[in-house]
């Protein structure tokens, strides 16, 4: 008895030493420097094969002897070798939400030798499996299986293949920390971590897909590389070469389908059987849209060779997705979604930052901006308010943090949500634009260069120099830190007549808020109205006078161009006004 005691022993040593190693490990000391993968799709098996060659580089401060290698959930590690020799590794489930299938086949990989901190190391990889349709990430955190599908729709098919790559499939190896979409941002701080880690990397795939009957197109968000054809017997193998150099914010992915293309300058449109019609619409939509995309962005400024990409996704109801020049989605009839959809491509296409609140913000602004100009200035701000909640309540979130931790706080330049890197950026960009107008705005943008954008300010100090404005108080609240979002209501009105039908409204504004705006302040009178700009800080009042040449009835504080935590208290009803004696 004692003897087999021992026995199991052992064994429970020997299963908890890779544990207790895998706790312990640093799963993002390394950082991935360049992929040479050769890919094989299966569709009719719903199959993925990888074999290739990746370089690592030690970015901690200390040697490492244990890295981490991490692919979806669904895939199987093969082999793993180091200098032509196989290398230990032990493969385990690793719970994330990096994956749509919520969890990853992780390999901790021990090497033979200690890497130097600044040092690489080459592996040779090879590994597979399958990769179907898979929501349990979203069904197990509560969202209803059919609207899980029609978000993660990632999957190889003999009918249909898309597939994404982190934040959505691991197919291609990487390594972060677990990540959880039931913990707040968790999913999308990894994400973000992962992309400035790996934007200097290097990723060149070889993808080859196999089947039988006619071969469908494959397409990559890469600079694509030659293309070749096989027919064997009944079946075919087509191979395409897709490069990434550097990786930047690129989310690589990969299509399969039977598609037809329609090349209408600015874009180039594949689109499913039967569905001409509407590519047709988007392409009109996009030609339409170039004018004004080129008079507030100009031309490509990088990677000029670079088109701008629309991919049709099989599922009609499929939540739309970009990266890099490459967008998938439905293709439909609403000429309005097209337009929008379209300004927001190309103004990508035209306008590159490798800053996210600077790249997103600018092409929603871009949105709104066009709907301004095709319809007018409220529908823009109804545009907008389509933001506001989601803002609201991402900053409400922020603000509990805070009030648990005095150093918690997203600013723009660093923070990975989208809610504030998108939304909260469009309204920044609105508001600078009221500031200082479109030509300030366009001359800023025009002398905009991605390489020169080193330091956060890069961007404060290159309005300043176009616009001899003074925006620091604006950036500090908006940009550099993260004070909330403001709140405005009219604090006093005092109203008299001073000759004739004219008269004076004296308003008081207070902002409840943290951070301070420039609001526009609209005064609404018997007959007509006047509009003027009043900076509130936060925490404070400011006084404004307004001349009305007929009897004041209202102040409404905001026009909806400015984002409220509430507002709800930005109209004010004026009484009769005083006579003046």
């Amino acid at each position: 008895m004692k003897m087999k005691f021992l026995r199991v022993l052992r064994v429970l040593c020997v299963l908890s030493g890779p544990l207790i190693q895998a706790h312990a490990i640093d799963r993002e000391a390394f950082t991935f420097t360049n992929y040479t993968l050769d890919v094989r799709v299966e569709p009719e098996q719903q199959r993925l094969a990888v074999r290739g060659k990746i370089t690592l580089r030690n970015d901690s401060a200390s040697p490492q002897k244990n890295l981490v290698l991490q692919i979806s959930s669904s895939l199987d590690w093969r082999s793993i070798q180091f200098d032509g020799k196989p290398a230990q590794f032990v493969s385990q489930p690793y719970t994330s939400d990096i994956d749509h299938t919520g969890a990853l086949s992780e390999a901790l990989v021990t090497l033979p030798k200690h890497i130097p901190p600044k040092s690489t190391v080459e592996l040779e990889i090879g590994y597979e499996g399958v990769i179907p349709l898979d929501a349990t990430r979203l069904t197990r955190i509560g969202v209803p299986v059919e609207v899980a599908r029609h978000s993660d729709w990632d999957r190889i098919d003999k009918s249909f293949t898309a597939v994404r790559g982190i934040g959505y499939v691991a197919w291609y190896p990487l390594a972060t920390e677990s990540a959880n979409l039931s913990e707040g941002n968790s999913v999308f701080e990894a994400v973000a971590r992962w992309k400035a880690r790996e934007e200097q990397a290097e990723l060149k795939i070889e993808l080859t897909h196999s089947g039988e009957g006619t071969p469908p197109i494959l397409l990559c968000n890469g600079k694509g590389g030659a293309r070749s054809e096989e027919r064997i017997g009944r079946g075919f193998g087509t191979t395409t070469e897709c490069w990434f150099y550097p990786l930047e914010l690129t989310v690589p992915l990969f299509v399969i389908g039977h598609y037809e293309g329609l090349d209408r300058p600015p874009v180039n449109i594949s689109y499913l059987p039967n569905h001409k019609p509407a590519a047709q619409a988007y392409a009109l939509a996009a030609g339409l849209a170039v004018p004004f995309v080129t008079e507030w962005f100009g031309t490509l400024k990088k990677r000029a060779e670079v088109r701008a990409e629309v991919v049709e996704l099989s599922d009609s109801e499929a939540a739309s997705y970009e990266s890099g020049s490459m967008l998938l989605t439905p293709l439909n009839s609403d000429s309005r979604l097209a337009q929008l959809t379209a300004v927001h491509q190309l103004t990508h296409t035209a306008f590159y930052s490798p800053r996210s609140w600077i790249y997103e913000g600018l092409a929603h602004f871009a949105q709104a901006t066009y709907r301004e100009q095709e319809s007018g200035r409220q529908s823009a701000l109804d545009f907008m308010g389509l933001h506001r909640t989601a803002l609201a309540a991402a900053e409400t979130a922020l603000a509990g943090e805070r009030s648990q931790n005095a150093g918690a706080g997203e600013s723009l330049i660093s923070t990975s949500i989208e809610d504030l890197y998108r939304s909260k950026a469009l309204y920044v960009w609105w508001m600078l634009r009221d500031m200082i107008g479109d030509e300030g705005l366009k001359k800023a943008l025009a002398a905009y260069r991605p390489d020169a954008d080193t330091t956060p300010s890069y961007m404060q100090h290159l309005i300043e120099s176009q616009t001899k404005s003074d925006l620091g108080w604006f950036f500090d609240d908006w940009v550099y830190r993260d004070r909330g979002l403001p709140d405005f209501h009219v604090a006093a009105v005092y109203p008299w007549e001073t000759s004739g039908n004219a008269h004076v409204v004296t308003v008081t504004v207070e902002n409840l808020g943290d951070a301070a705006a420039e609001v526009p302040l609209i005064l609404k009178m018997e007959e007509g109205q006047v509009t003027k700009r009043l900076l509130v800080r936060g925490k404070s009042k400011s006084i404004i006078r307004i001349e009305a040449l007929s009897t004041p009835r209202e102040i409404v504080v905001n026009d909806g161009s400015v984002p409220e935590s509430d507002m709800s208290n930005n109209v004010y009803k004026i009484e009769v006004p005083v006579k003046k004696n």
